[in-house]
């Protein structure tokens, strides 16, 4: 791939493509805009945004974001050490997810935000129609309600500055490298807050715990990490109880479930991103379809080409496969390779797909005791 050649990106009108022109500048892409007349800002043809060849994974990622086009993308940089988002609920899961984000965040030079988010008893014990309107009649039982509120909310705060004096004793005696973190305690339903402070700050990565596969389907923290998977736009980093390694250094064999679409780029540079100095073996699995039983064969041959060309730092190999039963066939692969991690490019769902047709991911969170980097697309 020669450096210095120029692809079309997208094709917009004149006010777009200056926009777009605008957000890509602002990262650091060299754009040209072509068969424009600049001094005559209408041109029926449309302006072709045009960008080196090797700048084309990143300007993918950004505008395959919607919200690229609204005034707010129109700004300078960011500034800033960029941010790792940790949900935690105190339990044994999350707070080792959590010493897995502090491993993550060193590698970037990343601060960590703990978050904690818990339930008004008020609201979750009473029923609404949405044309009600809420009274409180100072009957004792509205007063107690309100007391445990508040009781709730100081036993939350007593936890997080249990869990950040413990953090602190372990960056100190060397088991977690030292990482800035600070800590953030909510009311509301987990999946909600998680998905509004994702979108307000934009975190480098989420990692989230889970419970074993044996205990997931009766749990909360496994429904929430879910839905987080299903409806977040930032990468999902899900770290399962039986985690087979402490360190993000340690990850040497990845499988990235190939989509055979443009999105794998986007998915596959985010993954060499999140862990751009590790030598990692990764085997691009392509999926199977009805119209291709036996998976798209060129464009796992072409998405191997583009992944040797690239990402130097990895090794790739690709896996053909041709199964029914998703699940059961990918733990056989597990057998066989011992993998460390999936990767999975997740697509935008509306709510009734989401409902009706779960994403591999999601199935992937309930039948696999494997770390998974959910990458949305």
């Amino acid at each position: 791939m020669q450096p210095d050649r120029f692809i079309t990106i997208a094709i917009h009108t004149y006010d777009k493509a200056h926009e777009l022109k605008t957000i890509l500048e602002c990262e650091g892409l060299e754009v040209v805009l072509q068969n424009v007349n600049l001094s005559t800002p209408v041109v029926s043809s449309g302006i072709r945004v045009r960008i080196h060849e090797s700048d084309l994974p990143m300007a993918l990622r950004l505008i395959e974001n919607i919200e690229i086009f609204s005034p707010k993308a129109i700004k300078e940089c960011p500034a800033g050490e960029p941010e790792i988002l940790v949900p935690t609920d105190f339990s044994k899961s999350s707070v080792q997810a959590c010493h897995l984000a502090f491993h993550i965040a060193a590698l970037h030079k990343a601060r960590i935000k703990l978050l904690h988010t818990y339930f008004d008893p008020v609201l979750t014990n009473t029923s609404l129609q949405l044309s009600d309107s809420m009274t409180f009649d100072g009957t004792a039982d509205v007063i107690q309600q309100l007391q445990e509120d508040k009781q709730i909310s100081q036993m939350c705060k007593k936890q997080m500055e249990e869990l950040e004096t413990s953090l602190r004793e372990k960056i100190k005696n060397g088991i977690i490298p030292p990482v800035n973190f600070s800590s953030e305690i909510a009311e509301g339903l987990p999946e909600e807050v998680i998905n509004n402070y994702s979108a307000a700050n934009h975190p480098l990565l989420i990692v989230m715990g889970t419970r074993g596969t044996d205990k997931q389907n009766r749990d909360m923290l496994g429904s929430v990490t879910a839905e987080v998977l299903d409806t977040c736009r930032s990468c999902v980093f899900t770290v399962p109880e039986t985690l087979r390694f402490k360190r993000a250094e340690d990850i040497r064999e990845v499988v990235y479930l190939a989509s055979s679409k443009q999105q794998d780029i986007l998915a596959l540079d985010a993954l060499y991103r999140m862990l751009p100095e590790t030598s990692l073996s990764v085997t691009l699995v392509s999926l199977p379809s009805k119209k291709k039983p036996k998976g798209d064969t060129e464009a796992i041959a072409n998405l191997l080409d583009y992944c040797r060309k690239n990402y130097p730092a990895y090794m790739f190999k690709t896996i053909q496969l041709s199964f029914s039963h998703e699940i059961e066939d990918f733990n056989g692969l597990d057998n066989e390779l011992h993998i460390d991690m999936i990767a999975v490019p997740t697509p935008r769902k509306n709510i009734f797909i989401r409902l009706f047709n779960p994403s591999l991911a999601h199935k992937l969170l309930f039948h696999s005791d494997i770390p998974m980097l959910s990458i949305p697309v």
